[in-house]
């Protein structure tokens, strides 16, 4: 696989490293060392994915994320030394497609940026539609009763599983495999979360398609699923 990956990493140390481990890849690397800057070449370069730093100077990662994700549709895998929940959390709804916990293995960096290249790639235009919900998986647009809703990249993601499998029984870890491929290693103490935001920002008067079935994880129920 190849294309341009944009590599936004204070530690220059790392940086280099990780470029030299894409280089050998088959990828071209781009390398910045703060936010501001990796801003402006994520906006000039127009890369295929971005590997993102969670803590810069000038601008940290979680705000760079949120300001370009508006803008573009890019893949954005963040390294971070934060382990805790709360932080995947706060990088998946930045608009991150993963996330990977300093240390790492270089080859992971690899093979979850192929596995994110190839599930955009693969895209095709697909719009999903159950009840009053609208998800078109190309764009990431999603309306509930015609009017738009924003979503993370996660919760996004999450819908759309939820709408290919109405009516059906998902458990959390399910739910995992089916949304992320399993890529989100520890990402099961999140999921419950995730799932409770993307339900606030699609209820619409007192309709709640996405139930919780206590000891078994979620179902999702539209009016014509």
């Amino acid at each position: 696989m190849s294309g341009t990956v944009l590599i936004v990493e204070d530690d220059t140390r790392i940086a280099d490293w990780v470029r030299g481990y894409f280089e050998r890849a088959g990828f071209s690397a781009e390398v910045t060392h703060d936010g501001e800057s990796g801003l402006a070449l994520a906006r000039d370069l127009a890369p295929d994915l971005i590997i993102l730093d969670l803590m810069l100077p000038r601008l940290d990662g979680v705000d760079l994320c949120r300001i370009l994700r508006p803008e573009s549709d890019v893949p954005i895998i963040m390294l971070t030394a934060r382990e805790a929940p709360v932080e995947r959390i706060t990088g998946l709804d930045s608009g991150a497609d993963d996330y990977i916990v300093k240390p790492f293995d270089p080859d992971e960096v690899i093979a979850r940026a192929e596995a994110v290249l190839r599930r955009v790639k693969g895209k095709v235009q697909q719009v999903l539609t159950r009840g009053n919900i609208t998800l078109n998986e190309t764009t990431g647009v999603v309306t509930v009763d015609e009017e738009p809703v924003t979503l993370s990249q996660a919760q996004t993601t999450l819908l759309s599983t939820f709408m290919r499998h109405p009516n059906q029984l998902l458990t959390r870890d399910q739910l995992i495999s089916l949304a992320f491929n399993d890529e989100f290693e520890g990402f099961d103490r999140a999921i419950d979360s995730q799932v409770a935001r993307l339900r606030k920002q699609i209820s619409r008067d007192g309709r709640q398609p996405i139930q919780t079935v206590y000891g078994g994880g979620y179902r999702f129920v539209a009016e014509d699923a």
